[in-house]
């Protein structure tokens, strides 16, 4: 099965050439990759006008005076959170999809906090589109913090971890 990396040069070398569909099977797994055409591109525009405006209508109803007090008094308690942090490598998400810290519910999580990890240790798995790919600490050290929830959707560069380096 190919790597999260492979795939992601695959999808850079296709966008990059006039190749338009791209097909990889390999003991019963599937990749189909396909490049929208201008004419399927056309109907997305539409669908976002239809949500714009409900965020322009949000827009107006958010800005109070209050609000604006209340936000510096927020960013500068987070502050030193940040700085904190600021040594510490976060595992991000490669894709988009369902983020899940076991191979199944009866096993055991692959990591939690205090757990040591290697470059090529999996610490979750999020499944895209039926797929479940491995993701891998990338770093050696020690996993600080988990950021996300059992189930929960990730996006893409989503942080999952905060990692101490070794």
């Amino acid at each position: 099965m190919l790597k999260v990396q492979e795939i992601r040069e695959i999808i850079k070398l296709i966008n990059q050439s006039d190749i338009e569909e791209f097909v990889y099977e390999h003991e019963g797994s599937k990749i189909e990759l396909k490049k929208r055409s201008a004419a399927q591109a056309l109907p997305n525009p539409p669908v976002n006008p239809q949500v714009q405006p409900v965020l322009v209508q949000q827009a107006p109803i958010q800005p109070a005076v209050e609000t604006p007090v209340s936000a510096p008094v927020k960013v500068e308690d987070s502050q030193p959170a940040i700085e904190a942090t600021d040594h510490l490598h976060k595992i991000t998400s490669p894709m988009v999809g369902t983020y899940y810290q076991s191979s199944s519910p009866d096993n055991p999580a692959y990591v939690e906090v205090g757990s040591e990890v290697k470059q090529d240790t999996v610490v979750c798995i999020v499944e895209a589109m039926k797929l479940f790919n491995e993701i891998e600490a990338e770093i050696e050290g020690e996993i600080v913090e988990v950021l996300v929830k059992n189930g929960q959707l990730v996006e893409y560069g989503q942080p999952l971890f905060l990692v101490k380096p070794r």
